[in-house]
């Protein structure tokens, strides 16, 4: 990771379309509503040093981005990013990102205060990693640390003359780390870009110490999105060639300086991760902690984070893009079968382009709005609406043309019934998943659930989902939940919502695993967004009875 110093009329037009029109000049992106590849999880939706103490951005700013997973300093972070001073303690922060839905990486190397880091000795660094776990262990409130981070782009951050070889170096932090906590993953090697060679060696070494990372790490900085699909599939063939069951991926840090505040570009980004399936990815660093990295001033919106609400909006199931190249125009999208809507943010390319969406029918309302490039320090009160049309479906597709774009501006596309509504049913697979495993299932809504809600009595270990919904008023509802219990015997699970007291649901036997049933309780909400948990286990919460999986909530 490089740093840098600090650096310093709504148009809405309405038309009434009868036909698809013919395809716009320019380059064309293609959206297959029918061609789902793996379920919502916003992945994406991450930032190293997103939070500072003090809940610094305000929830509110986080909420509706759904975020994923964050890399924070560890517990006593010496860390001075930029000059700033030291900050975003996991510990410190953990309250806070466990109210948002969001886990949290531990980047170990952080305890030092320079960077690059200054190595001191082997007897001072392993004393910095006791301390480390220890104050982890000890905080048995926090339950979202999803891995300890051992050391950040080694490939030229590791000082080999004093401290030897990495590879040898990851083997003994990561078996000092397991004489106190083998429950924890751990995640590496976070070289700074793809690095087949140096990849293969850490790989080699790492299987022969049994120290294998649980989540695999690099980092996509240098303008290099188009180079994403060919990384990963670079890095499945050798985890394949050596053996090695599939991990998960984590690209830590992407988008350069000149790319993390421009919406259009982190649209090319998003698009590229989400169809490599990574499991997680994290905007990178370059100027001040605690603004999701420039989504957020003053507690106010900038444009790129609209971009990221847009993608916090998505629900259901990822579903096919394709680009003209893997440069220039690029998109992401999502279809909630639920409500047969069908959303793609977009963006990357400048003139009178257009986006095909295929795998619909009937009579559609076609909403397009975008956002601006503002920079960190301008607030963007609201998206563009440019035009909202009703579209009649020919042929199982339609063509909206998007006149006058600017390359740097991010465009959101909504296509649905005309008697579209707000949201209502929230899948499970949608949702933040703690140590469980979200699975597929043709009986399931919108074919998925999350299953193997095993775990409770350890905070590095409890079972939950965190659902982050958006309700519009203040009030009672009637919440159905749709859940499976193969068990034979009634189980339960903990609820609690906006952290408040925890109840419990009871789950009577449904015909088995993955054959679905619903109960139905009552929660109070306020008006906007609310986290909602069910656990098997939770801080506070004295554990479930049996076993149940989760297949979706239902607010009425």
């Amino acid at each position: 990771m490089s740093r840098t110093p600090v650096l310093a009329a709504v148009l809405v037009v309405f038309a009434a379309v009868t036909a698809a029109p013919a395809a716009a000049a320019g380059h064309t992106l293609v959206v297959d509503a029918a061609s789902p590849f793996r379920p919502v999880t916003h992945a994406a939706a991450g930032g190293l040093y997103a939070l500072a103490e003090n809940n610094r951005p305000a929830d509110s700013t986080l909420l509706p981005l759904k975020l994923n997973t964050l890399t924070q300093p560890p517990p006593g972070v010496g860390q001075k990013p930029n000059g700033q001073p030291p900050g975003g303690d996991a510990l410190l922060v953990a309250p806070q990102a466990d109210r948002v839905g969001a886990a949290q990486v531990i980047r170990m190397p952080d305890i030092y205060p320079d960077f690059p880091y200054k190595w001191v000795s082997w007897d001072d660094w392993l004393s910095k990693v006791d301390t480390m776990v220890a104050k982890r262990l000890s905080a048995t409130s926090v339950s979202n640390v999803a891995a300890w981070e051992i050391w950040n782009e080694p490939d030229w951050t590791w000082n080999t003359a004093a401290a030897g070889d990495f590879t040898a170096g990851w083997a003994r932090t990561v078996q000092r780390i397991r004489t106190r906590d083998t429950v924890t993953p751990v995640a590496g090697p976070g070289y700074a870009g793809w690095d087949a060679t140096r990849m293969r060696a850490f790989l080699t070494a790492a299987k022969s110490t049994n120290t294998l990372p649980d989540l695999v790490v690099w980092h996509e900085l240098n303008h290099s999105s188009g180079a994403i699909a060919a990384d990963v599939a670079a890095y499945r063939s050798l985890e394949a060639s050596l053996g090695i069951s599939p991990r998960q991926i984590f690209i830590n840090e992407y988008a350069w300086t000149d790319e993390v505040d421009v919406p259009g570009r982190v649209a090319n980004y998003v698009s590229k991760l989400e169809r490599a399936g990574v499991a997680g990815a994290d905007r990178a660093f370059w100027y001040e902690y605690g603004t999701v990295n420039g989504l957020v001033v003053n507690n106010q919106p900038t444009g790129t984070w609209w971009l990221y609400k847009w993608y916090g909006d998505l629900a259901g199931s990822m579903v096919r893009t394709t680009p003209p190249a893997q440069t220039g125009l690029d998109g992401f999208a999502s279809y909630d079968s639920t409500r047969k809507r069908v959303d793609v943010v977009f963006g990357d390319e400048a003139g009178t382009n257009s986006v095909r969406v295929t795998g619909i029918s009937g009579t559609v309302r076609v909403t397009l709005e975008s956002t601006p490039s503002s920079g960190r320090f301008t607030a963007v009160p609201a998206p563009t609406v440019l035009s909202t049309s009703t579209y009649t479906v020919s042929n199982g597709q339609i063509t909206v043309p998007v006149p006058n774009m600017s390359a740097t501006s991010a465009y959101h596309l909504v296509v649905e019934p005309t008697s579209g509504t707000y949201q209502q049913r929230f899948e499970a697979e949608n949702a933040s998943v703690f140590r469980a495993q979200r699975l597929s299932s043709g009986s399931a809504s919108n074919g998925g659930y999350v299953g193997r809600i095993d775990n409770s009595g350890d905070p590095r270990s409890d079972s939950y989902v965190d659902f982050v919904v958006n309700v519009p008023s203040a009030r009672a509802y009637t919440m159905t939940i749709g859940y499976a219990n193969g068990t034979g015997a009634t189980s339960t699970q903990g609820l609690a919502y906006n952290g408040g007291a925890w109840s419990t649901v009871s789950y009577p036997p449904t015909a088995g695993w993955g054959r679905f049933g619903t109960v139905s309780t009552t929660v109070s909400l306020h008006a906007g967004y609310n986290t909602i948990r069910l656990a098997k286990g939770a801080p506070f919460f004295a554990g479930g009875t049996g076993y149940a999986e989760l297949d979706y909530l239902q607010l009425n």
